[in-house]
């Protein structure tokens, strides 16, 4: 990190335990982008771990920060409600999107159960030598000694792949999927859509979700008429609890399994390269021992934390420790925090691929909603670096992460890395 880095985050520091807590406003996107989130949630954690703050885009909202409040209420669902959304927005009346994970059962538990044969232990067993084969090609077509934007050119490759094919999405179009999922979670800030005016970023992308809608609509009437098969989509149209959805359901559902199966991932993959870089004696570990592959996985699953928070909804009062949340309330759940708690886990802060328990985190959410594809997730990225292990003996960061503006996505646009050899064995 440069002398400008440790300046900022110096100065994030001082900010975040000099100003008034109650000013405080975890939902900030800048917070994200510059990396200077830490300070403010461990002063939240240690003064006022479930937090009220106003926001001028969605109101009012309590966040709890520590690691069993979050769990107390992630495993409540009878008071705290997944509807009408996981993030801080509400949904705009004119443009719902349900998707069962913003649902709460019995309906979110018969979709859920719909897709959920597409991570089976079966299935997962089939799709390794795919993914590792495609992992091998992508890392083999890394030039040496040149530098190279690690998010594209890996990250993103090895995991729209992955979708593509759970999808059975035509393979020339895949990156429509990276599209989507970007333009599904990106604020205007972002320019990603070529403005950073709201109400013209908010038109593009409904103009380009609905693209999404109309393209897979053409692959579910392909799929409805066919005799069911091991993919998403056929297993939505077939689907009993599924197969009656109208286009805005379709589509709220197609964007649950597009960033849950694409940029989350992508962001922990990028991050493992990152966290390893700045830890060097960690990679060194690694390196000399491929065996901890597995555990450094899940290490970088819980520093990285790809989805900072997750939303509910009160259903009716109810106090968490000494505040009462009212019904109707928005509750935001940090995991982002709770991943960082000193008093559930362990010198937290430290990147430490040798946890005692390092698939005690909170990243993949716990209860009902626990992230239905985890294991695929942890099997892309156990896959990648046995693979970039066999190749390369390091991967070299060489320069600052240009990370994504967003209080929900946690992840990165861009990251600058060299390869500056092969293993003899690889060469």
């Amino acid at each position: 990190m440069d002398d400008a880095g440790n300046d900022i985050r110096k100065a994030a520091r001082n900010h975040a335990y000099s100003m008034p807590i109650e000013d405080i406003k975890p939902l900030d996107p800048e917070l994200f982008r510059s990396d200077t989130l830490w300070p403010y949630f461990e002063r939240l954690r240690a003064e006022n771990p479930v937090h009220h703050a106003v926001d001028e885009e969605v109101g009012p909202y309590w966040s709890v920060t520590k690691f069993n409040d979050i769990m107390a209420v992630e495993t409540n669902h009878n008071v705290f409600s997944s509807e009408p959304a996981i993030t801080a927005f509400d949904p705009e009346e004119d443009f719902q999107l349900p998707m069962f994970i913003a649902m709460d059962p019995p309906k979110h538990d018969a979709q859920r159960k719909t897709v959920s044969p597409i991570v089976s232990p079966h299935n997962l067993m089939n799709l390794e030598p795919v993914i590792r084969e495609r992992a091998a090609g992508i890392l083999d077509d890394i030039a040496i000694a040149e530098e190279f934007n690690w998010v594209d050119k890996v990250s993103i490759e090895l995991t729209t792949m992955t979708l593509a094919t759970l999808f059975d999405f035509p393979w020339e179009d895949r990156r429509k999927l990276t599209l989507w999922s970007d333009v599904a979670t990106a604020a205007p800030e972002s320019g990603i859509l070529g403005t950073t005016d709201p109400e013209e970023h908010e038109q593009r992308r409904r103009t380009t979700l609905f693209e999404c809608a109309d393209y897979f609509l053409n692959l579910w009437n392909e799929r409805v008429n066919a005799p069911p098969r091991n993919d998403l989509i056929s297993m939505l149209a077939h689907g009993e609890s599924t197969r009656n959805m109208d286009k805005m359901e379709y589509l709220g559902n197609l964007i649950l399994l597009i960033v849950g199966g694409n940029d989350t991932t992508r962001n922990t993959i990028s991050g493992s390269i990152l966290a390893l870089n700045q830890n060097p004696d960690q990679y060194q570990k690694l390196r000399d021992n491929p065996a901890l592959i597995p555990s450094m996985v899940s290490e970088t699953i819980r520093w990285q934390t790809p989805l900072a928070y997750m939303r509910r909804t009160a259903k009716e009062d109810f106090v968490l420790r000494d505040k009462t949340i009212k019904a109707g309330e928005k509750v935001l759940m940090w995991y982002v925090s709770g991943n960082r708690d000193e008093e559930v886990i362990e010198n937290p802060n430290r990147y430490d691929i040798e946890r005692a328990r390092p698939r005690h985190h909170l990243s993949f959410g716990f209860g009902i909603h626990r992230c239905v594809g985890n294991r695929l997730a942890e099997l892309q990225l156990k896959v990648i670096w046995e693979e970039i292990l066999a190749r390369f003996p390091t991967v070299e960061v060489v320069g600052e992460p240009r990370r994504v503006f967003s209080s929900f996505v946690k992840g990165y646009e861009h990251l600058p890395v060299v390869v500056p050899t092969r293993n003899k064995l690889a060469a």
